[in-house]
């Protein structure tokens, strides 16, 4: 392996690199002296998640700071730990209302520093928790005994739920729960062709150029085995997997993996010096024997460099145990998946389609036409456009009118965004209503559907996502039965038909049900009633009850979870989210009936 280095000492270096990393991501801010990269946008309503450690481990941890990730990242010298006074001035940088999660790799100066930091900033009157990385499983138990696991590229996993969770307001006790968790659900084992080289200082001991070592760390720490002569990739794969999941390897068989029940998240991570080329290759080659030796096929795999070694040549395998993790939880596994692919704006996390893809049961057929074509759009039910929009300008005008009452809801117990939202989407839809489709007689409900869609979709937070993918899923599933059923009139049978899955599929981005406070007490009984009944009355009036039902009834997601202790009973208003819906369907209901 190479030893020669543009730079000839790291002096210096650590700050170059990240005041490169700040400018090319003008969201974030660097703190030179103490070589903190923060979150501007990163808000003390929420949780905040600093983690760090030595440099040479890039993109590990600045890279993973971002909106859905960590709030702060801090940088020692290479390999070498941050100082408490450096933890300190992260924890300023991010300070929060709600509590503070320190993310410790498992390493002793690490340990040291976040110990001492979490103590000085609990007696300035934080609440702080600690959750430690350790998924290594090289030493073994007997090895680790006194000093845990280590901390390897498996640790990236931890955080990206646990920061989506922070971003999407589970609760602190929550998010600890999530890292605790993913820490005794996750393994992981190293491989390298060579120790890496630290610029201006003597090569570390060299491995053989006919061998491999199994299980080294991401410090120059020695291995665990020497394979040599050199084994195959496939080799070295199925002695790898061996360490991660033999059961009857008592000294590291922490975590048990069941093929046929259990859903398994894999990371392939790069210790910086081999070629893409190589990793995706070994990543397949892995992905092919879990299958073939395992049983284990992942819903979700990562290839890349997540925490280096600097130039080490080599790579390491983490999988985690979604299903074990999730029923430790008291969650379903879809929670933890869509944790991992939430999105985030931290720089280093992947951008992966998994987010998007469909399910086997729910892929449309590969000749179906593109949904968002006009020739599709234009093939549907038709429906009377001066009905509809009479309907909607109805809805869209109750809803500004009660803007003030939402607003002044929101603004007891969140950050009083709630009103202004809904009315940017209900003059948005008010603005498409003499355009487009609009115009004519007539139209297709999927045309009508798309620009309404639009004016939600344009709209930011939590409200405007739940409504977004709502009526999206309605559509889709309007359409399912368009197809399956040839669907000729959008009638209130129909509607309700088709609002179930909706429902269904909206549940799987949302922890939150009926009785959570939150804009499901009113959609929830909505579409529960239109199955039972195909009464659109009925359906409204169970609508409106179910957004009452939110007055006095105490938080569980979103901000408002962090205020919610300051008011009892009566004093907590109607949840605005759910408010606005209601009264949206009620005007709804209005306008419709106002021309029969």
């Amino acid at each position: 392996m190479s030893t020669k280095h543009f730079f000839p000492t790291t002096e210096g270096v650590v700050v170059q690199a990240l005041d490169s990393f700040v400018t090319r991501n003008p969201f974030l801010g660097l703190d030179v002296p103490n070589k903190v990269v923060w979150n501007k946008n990163h808000p003390p309503s929420q949780i905040s998640m600093i983690s760090g450690g030595g440099a040479g481990h890039e993109p590990a941890w600045s890279g993973y700071v971002g909106d859905g990730m960590l709030a702060a990242g801090v940088s020692g010298e290479v390999f070498a730990s941050p100082a408490t006074k450096q933890i300190m001035a992260a924890v300023k940088k991010v300070p929060s209302d709600v509590g503070i999660i320190l993310c410790i790799t498992n390493y002793t100066g690490d340990n040291l520093h976040f110990g001492l930091a979490k103590e000085k900033a609990t007696a300035l009157g934080y609440k702080v928790g600690v959750c430690r990385m350790t998924d290594d499983v090289a030493l073994g138990r007997k090895k680790s005994e006194g000093l845990g696991r280590r901390g390897l590229a498996a640790n990236v996993l931890v955080l990206k739920m646990m920061g989506a969770a922070t971003h999407q307001g589970w609760t602190f006790e929550q998010c600890l729960e999530i890292g605790a968790q993913g820490n005794a659900q996750m393994v992981t084992v190293g491989t390298s062709l060579d120790h890496c080289h630290i610029p201006g200082r003597e090569h570390h001991e060299h491995v053989p150029d006919n061998a491999c070592v199994l299980g080294m760390g991401i410090h120059n720490e020695p291995g665990l085995q020497t394979l040599s002569p050199m084994p195959s990739p496939e080799e070295v794969v199925k002695k790898m997997l061996l360490f991660l999941l033999d059961p009857n390897d008592s000294d590291r068989a922490f975590v048990p993996f069941d093929g046929t029940k259990d859903n398994v998240v894999m990371l392939i991570d790069n210790f910086g010096g081999l070629s893409t080329l190589e990793l995706e290759a070994l990543t397949n080659i892995t992905k092919t024997q879990l299958a073939k030796d395992w049983n284990i096929k992942p819903v979700r795999i990562y290839a890349g460099v997540f925490e280096t070694s600097l130039n080490g040549p080599g790579f390491s395998i983490s999988l985690g145990n979604l299903t074990g993790m999730a029923k430790a939880l008291g969650r379903e596994d879809s929670d933890l998946i869509q944790l991992l692919d939430a999105p985030t704006t931290a720089p280093a996390w992947p951008k992966n389609g998994y987010a998007h893809a469909p399910k086997p049961d729910d892929a449309a057929p590969s000749t179906e036409a593109d949904e968002e074509s006009d020739e599709a759009l234009e093939k549907g039910p038709q429906v009377s456009t001066s009905d509809l929009k009479r309907a909607l300008q109805k809805a869209c005008d109750a809803v500004i009118a009660a803007e003030p009452d939402i607003t002044k809801y929101d603004i007891q117990m969140g950050d009083g965004d709630c009103g202004e939202a809904v009315s940017t989407i209900c003059n948005s839809i008010i603005s498409n209503l003499s355009s487009g489709p609009f115009e004519a007689e007539s139209a297709s409900i999927f045309a009508l559907l798309k620009p309404i869609g639009e004016s939600v979709e344009n709209v930011g937070g939590s409200l405007g996502a739940i409504l977004s993918i709502m009526l999206t899923a309605f559509s889709n599933s309007l359409r399912k039965l368009h197809t399956s059923e040839d669907l000729t009139a959008v009638d209130v049978a129909a509607v309700g038909k088709a609002l179930g899955p909706a429902l269904k599929n909206l549940e799987s981005y949302t922890p939150a049900r009926k009785g959570d406070r939150t804009v499901m007490d009113t959609l929830t009984p909505f579409v529960e009633q239109l199955q039972r009944k195909p009464d659109l009355g009925e359906a409204v009036q169970a609508a409106e009850e179910g957004a009452n039902s939110t007055k006095g009834m105490r938080p569980k997601f979103g901000r408002a979870t962090y205020i919610g202790d300051k008011a009892e009973g009566d004093d907590l208003p109607p949840d605005p989210g759910a408010v606005a819906v209601a009264v949206f369907l009620r005007g709804l209901l209005e306008g419709w009936e106002g021309g029969s």
